[in-house]
């Protein structure tokens, strides 16, 4: 298992779908991952520390699981087959749970859990970006610091 850095979501064009974008960290590879427009805007209000009226499906899941007296330690986005990843929740308790990796990142991101990625995973999906795409990765950083959740609705 490798840590990743959750670095925004984006739409990608011209499909106009939603994905969130995972890098390495202390190495080279970025893993997209194509997710739907509710959990878009649930990962970037997260990101953004964005307070909602009331709460969101993973901030009520992040309520839930503390007041059980359970912890999530880590997300781990453990395959891929024909283009569909498949996620774990991995709590204090020991509890295991198969999550899709856009709910699970959602919840990580508000319970400050880690993600991980299967090494496996990152050699099946992970892109090495070319100095062009570094560069975009880094103006897509600066685009989420003005982007609205509500844009992906």
């Amino acid at each position: 298992m490798r840590e990743v850095e959750v670095v925004g979501v984006r739409v990608d064009m011209p499909a106009n779908q939603p994905l969130v974008l995972l890098r390495e960290i202390g190495g080279t590879r970025v893993v997209p991952i194509w997710i739907g427009a509710v959990e878009a805007s649930a990962i970037a209000f997260a990101l953004q520390s964005t307070p909602t009226r009331r709460p969101l499906t993973h901030e009520l899941m992040a309520t839930v699981v503390g007041a059980l007296g359970d912890d999530l330690e880590r997300v781990e986005i453990v395959d891929v087959r024909d283009g569909i990843f498949y996620a774990e929740l991995h709590f204090a308790s020991g509890a295991v749970v198969e999550a899709r990796p856009s709910d699970s990142i959602a919840l990580a991101l508000r319970c400050g859990a880690t993600v991980y990625v299967a090494e496996d995973v990152l050699d099946d999906a992970g892109l090495v970006p070319e100095s062009d795409e570094e560069a975009e990765v880094e103006r897509f950083r600066e685009f989420l610091d003005d982007v609205d959740p509500e844009d992906f609705a």
